[in-house]
């Protein structure tokens, strides 16, 4: 069973470490307020403190959204060590590996630095989508929610 759950564990190790380092890059180097324009002005970093869960959701209640958060994570990860042994699944954990990499991220954060650090906007001139922030962490949940659920065979 180990052999086989550590694949999934070293990618949502992978993912966790390489938003470290991108989360500690951008308050090294970013100000608030900044607005670096990438892939042709489509993707813009900035820095943001996220106080909440998704859309600041939460903000006013910083500990109990790190506590939910917390056990969220543990609970995906729970659910890897379960579904490691079985045959199958595949797509369904690897969706887990990115949901726990993503989670592992974002909790650590809450509990770290008491906010998310996010870092990317999209600018696609709609005003609502122009103005979230977001991490690749928030992407790696986002997939890996998808993908669990699609692979779950159920």
């Amino acid at each position: 069973m180990m052999k086989h759950l550590a694949g999934y564990l070293l990618t949502a190790c992978i993912l966790f470490f390489e938003e470290l380092c991108v989360k500690d890059h951008v308050e090294k180097h970013f100000q608030t307020g900044d607005n670096r324009q990438t892939l042709r002005g489509l993707l813009v970093l900035r820095k943001y403190h996220n106080q909440g869960a998704f859309l600041n959701a939460g903000s006013s209640r910083q500990k109990i959204v790190a506590s939910i958060s917390a056990a969220l994570t543990a609970m995906v990860a729970v659910l890897l060590y379960k579904l490691a042994g079985t045959g199958g699944l595949r797509l369904c954990k690897a969706g887990l590996a990115l949901l726990l990499g993503g989670g592992l991220s974002n909790t650590c954060d809450r509990l770290r630095r008491g906010y998310v650090v996010d870092y990317m906007s999209l600018r696609t001139g709609i005003g609502r989508i122009d103005n979230i922030v977001f991490n690749m962490a928030d992407l790696y949940i986002m997939i890996g929610a998808v993908l669990a659920l699609i692979g779950s065979d159920r």
